[in-house]
């Protein structure tokens, strides 16, 4: 059978980092990126003596991903956020694919996504996926600050098995989450339409988040989630809308920080 390097990347993660380091515990080796946590992560992170621990100053996600993929150890990268669990049907799923063998670079998986304590089967999330599972030489990530994917020289196939995603248990968690992305998505956009000399003023303003709102509740059932599904569209639309703000915000002069590094 092939070996296999877990990868976690974490940033005050301590409500999830135990159950995530558990989850790959089958792994040939774990390794742990952390962008210099200031809550219990790390500390946990130590409980385990056959985790490696690496730290890394954080630019964006994908940037931390390709920084830490060189150095496993293993020719096969399980990549798992922390908010994230394999079940046991996709352990076995994967252990079959490194024992047998496969041509192709790497498999998205889907994703069965909980939000505030609730599953959510629709909502546009019923389509998610995710390349977690690749081989080490042959993939990295987009240079992009969010929504960056697997780049292979070779082709991806898909897993029957689903990784378990606990989104976000409250409010507060969600809208800090929320001005990161915003501001990430914001500034590659904004760079993208400097490039096309595009600016940007009221029609998309309003059309854009209203479009995100529809495309979620109606066309994507988010209505069959009940509450949660409105709330999941709204939130949805909610981003689309900030992001845009900031990317006329940015096209006016304005000097938006990242987050994450204030």
């Amino acid at each position: 059978m092939q070996k296999i390097t877990a990868i976690i990347p974490t940033f005050n993660e301590e409500l999830h980092i135990k159950e995530a380091l558990e989850s790959v515990l089958w792994c040939d080796e774990i390794i742990v990126v952390d962008s210099f946590s200031t809550d219990r992560t790390l500390e946990i992170v130590k409980s385990f003596p056959q985790v490696t621990l690496l730290q890394h100053e954080y630019e964006h996600s994908a940037a931390q991903k390709n920084w830490t993929i060189p150095q496993a150890n293993h020719p096969w990268i399980f990549l798992l956020d922390a908010d994230e669990r394999p079940t046991p049907e996709l352990v076995r799923e994967i252990k079959s694919i490194l024992t047998n063998g496969t041509s192709l670079s790497g498999f998205w998986i889907f994703r069965r996504n909980h939000f505030m304590g609730k599953r959510i089967d629709y909502s546009g999330w019923q389509s998610d996926k995710v390349i977690r599972l690749f081989k080490r030489d042959e993939c990295k990530y987009q240079n992009k600050h969010v929504h960056a994917e697997i780049e292979s020289t070779g082709k991806i196939g898909t897993l029957r098995e689903k990784l378990i995603h606990y989104t976000y248990k409250d409010v507060t968690s969600y809208l800090k989450k929320a001005d990161r992305y915003t501001t990430w998505g914001a500034m590659d956009r904004y760079h993208k339409f400097e490039k096309k000399g595009r600016r940007i003023g009221l029609p998309y303003l309003v059309l854009r988040p209203l479009g995100r709102f529809v495309r979620h509740y109606v066309w994507r059932l988010g209505f069959l989630d009940g509450t949660h599904g409105f709330v999941v569209s709204a939130l949805a639309a909610y981003n689309v809308f900030i992001r845009a703000v900031k990317i006329w915000r940015l096209q006016n002069g304005e000097k938006i920080v990242d987050p994450f590094k204030k």
